[in-house]
């Protein structure tokens, strides 16, 4: 089958075309590293992979990654106000209950390559949170650390 220079030209573009649209839709990651969902335009979120108001800090891992993993999975299935939804080697998800019965969403996700627990934690309804999710989160590292407020 022989081409003609307008074939060529379809073939060409429509390979440029799927090529484009393959890379704008792949989300490559570093290894070992996931994305945690963004935040919404609304100051009732947190999370360490925000750029914005809504950032905080990751929290940081000392020795054994998986070790420390699961200190964090023990420390949430302790408190009372914390559900456990699911778990593997690299994610934690949980829903956190308010005194008033909210419920918030918790994401962990073990970034072992740079010794990293990414956190997400966001309110499921409402605009405001008045600062519940960035506090637990920080209560949260205190009893992860060790350290006191």
């Amino acid at each position: 089958m022989r081409l003609t220079a307008f074939s060529k030209f379809v073939v060409t573009v429509s390979a440029s075309v799927m090529l484009m649209v393959t890379l704008m839709t792949t989300n490559v990651q570093p290894a070992n590293a996931e994305s945690l969902p963004p935040c919404p335009a609304k100051p009732n979120c947190v999370s360490s992979q925000a750029t914005d108001s809504h950032h905080i800090e990751p929290f940081r891992i000392s020795g054994e990654a998986q070790a420390s993993f699961e200190k964090l999975r023990n420390i949430l299935t302790q408190r009372s106000d914390t559900r456990l939804i699911s778990t593997n080697d690299a994610t934690i998800r949980v829903e956190f209950r308010t005194f008033l019965g909210f419920v918030d969403d918790g994401l962990f996700l073990l970034d072992s390559a740079n010794s990293l627990i990414h956190v997400r934690s966001a309110a499921r309804s409402g605009y405001w949170d008045l600062g519940k999710n960035r506090g637990r989160m920080e209560e949260i590292r205190r009893a992860f650390t060790g350290t006191t407020p």
